[in-house]
């Protein structure tokens, strides 16, 4: 029989009719995948934006997880091949993956995040992932410098109007145009998205990554998400600027990163990550709403914090 599928996930359906589409299948998809490998439910199911992830137990009694993600994800795209380059040295293992149905399974982590470590301590955690992450690429992953050159394409045509200072946007845009000209722009696995969230507790590692969004690139494009990340805390005893400093460095020191390339790359990623907020309210016909408006702020003060 079909499951259910958690509310939180069906709630996607309204970010368009692929997703509607894809939510659809889900429930008998995710069935049929559970009756071939022979696995028993074990617990509620859980899920990500942009995916379901079901606590099952295998036929030998392995407790593990089974993660179908969302098929026009673009980003999760070869999430196996990387977690299975990684063979389980810093990331979840795979157990075993159906590529065509975007269906994973993973060995079983807690539920406990780097969110319960302060943000120092975590960041280390993730700068000694890294090194164990940062390994070889592989041929069927897509470049960052691709993507980049294609997304900074957009970022040129971005009205003078918006919300972002002027200066900022030409600064990253030839930063961009550097980062993509140069040859140590790839050849290593990057995570892509690897935050305190994305980093679980286990039993035969104190930490693992998961959800990777893997890509060919550049160590020095993983770590703007610990910027963005836990952004509430950073007012509490300090000003912002100097929480986002302490984690810059932090990890930039931890991992053995080259400070100023890091700092470019955050540079370019956080005013990315502005302007597609301009250019959703675009393509809506609308103006920003409170919001977008509160994460473009975010943005523009981690790219200035960083330069300081």
């Amino acid at each position: 029989m079909p499951f259910p599928i958690p509310p939180g996930l069906d709630a996607q359906r309204g970010l368009g009719p692929d997703w509607a589409a894809w939510l659809d299948r889900l429930p008998r998809l995710a069935a049929d995948v559970v009756e071939e490998w022979q696995l028993t439910l074990d617990g509620p199911p859980m899920h990500g934006y942009c995916s379901l992830a079901q606590p099952v137990r295998t036929t030998g009694g392995r407790p593990a997880v089974l993660k179908v993600s969302f098929d026009g994800d673009d980003e999760s795209l070869h999430e196996g091949l990387a977690l299975q380059r990684w063979h389980g040295d810093g990331a979840v293992l795979l157990l075993r993956a159906d590529p065509h149905r975007r269906a994973l399974l993973l060995e079983r982590l807690h539920t406990e995040d780097l969110g319960d470590l302060c943000d120092v301590e975590a960041c280390e955690v993730v700068a000694g992932l890294y090194r164990r992450l940062h390994v070889p690429a592989l041929p069927q992953l897509r470049t960052v410098t691709s993507y980049v050159e294609r997304w900074t394409a957009a970022l040129a045509r971005m009205p003078r109007n918006a919300p972002v200072p002027r200066r900022l946007v030409e600064q990253a845009l030839a930063l961009a145009r550097d980062l993509v000209a140069d040859e140590s722009s790839s050849g290593v696995i990057v995570h892509g998205d690897l935050h305190y969230a994305n980093v679980l507790a286990a039993d035969r590692e104190p930490w693992l990554a998961i959800d990777p969004k893997p890509m060919d690139g550049d160590p020095h494009y993983e770590p703007a998400p610990l910027l963005w990340n836990r952004w509430d805390e950073l007012a509490v005893g300090q000003s912002v600027r100097e929480g986002l400093r302490r984690r810059f460095h932090t990890v930039v020191d931890a991992a053995g990163l080259d400070e100023h390339r890091a700092r470019d790359w955050v540079v370019v990623r956080m005013v990315l990550n502005a302007h597609w907020s301009v250019q959703d309210a675009e393509r809506a016909g609308r103006d920003l709403d409170a919001g977008e408006r509160e994460w473009i702020t975010r943005c523009i003060a981690i790219a200035k914090a960083v330069q300081d």
